[in-house]
């Protein structure tokens, strides 16, 4: 028992287990920002929010690039930081969640060097509706997704007291239905042993008294 306290307190290579609690708050945020980026583009336009060409539903290739590809993983980074107990699992999302926001923010910037297409241009009257757009777009949502997913790869990285007592009930957990089972098996009669009067319901035989021949 020694060695399972240890190994559960001083984390002989990395502590794991994690509880789900853990990157909920950051996973859940970059799981709703990622589906505003991926579908803003398609259903601003019923609003009057949006960029050129400002049709709902209408697929272009830097809207593939630039919007819906970094938002589907942020959703993906967001349902591994939200849903898993394992810590490797959770800081894969948690990257994959700043690499999403990192490509919100620079991905405008690239597309013409890179070619994968135009942003487009904001469909404003206005300098303040112009700013909004391009920060509800891209700048500022990559921006707030880079925040979430770093806060939660800081609190993955931090092995605390709760993680240490989350991983040892589940070791006790995991001792006592070891030895539950093993308990079972001793008391389970083996296949040459026989069974007790009282288990197979057998009566016993009463000696009756009656006459003997001469």
């Amino acid at each position: 028992m020694r060695d399972v306290d240890d190994n559960v307190s001083t984390g002989r290579g990395r502590l794991l287990r994690i509880p789900r609690s853990r990157g909920a708050l950051g996973g859940l945020a970059v799981l709703l920002l990622g589906v505003w980026g991926a579908l803003i583009p398609f259903l601003g336009p019923y609003f009057n929010f949006a960029f050129t060409p400002d049709e709902p539903w209408v697929w272009t290739a830097a809207r593939g690039w630039l919007q819906l590809l970094p938002g589907v993983a942020a959703i993906i980074g967001g349902l591994l930081m939200l849903a898993s107990r394992n810590r490797l699992v959770a800081s894969f999302g948690g990257w994959m969640a700043v690499a999403a926001g990192l490509w919100f923010v620079i991905g405008p910037l690239l597309a013409d060097p890179l070619r994968i297409g135009d942003a487009g241009d904001p469909v404003a009257t206005s300098d303040l509706k112009r700013a909004v757009l391009q920060l509800t777009y891209f700048y500022g949502l990559g921006a707030l997704i880079l925040f979430f997913a770093a806060t939660s790869l800081g609190r993955l990285s931090v092995r605390s007291a709760r993680d240490i007592s989350f991983a040892r009930r589940e070791v006790d957990a995991r001792a006592a239905a070891g030895a539950d089972s093993q308990r079972r098996v001793a008391d389970a009669p083996g296949p040459d042993e026989p069974a007790s009067r009282a288990d197979t319901g057998a009566k016993p035989r009463l000696n009756k008294p009656g006459l003997h021949r001469g």
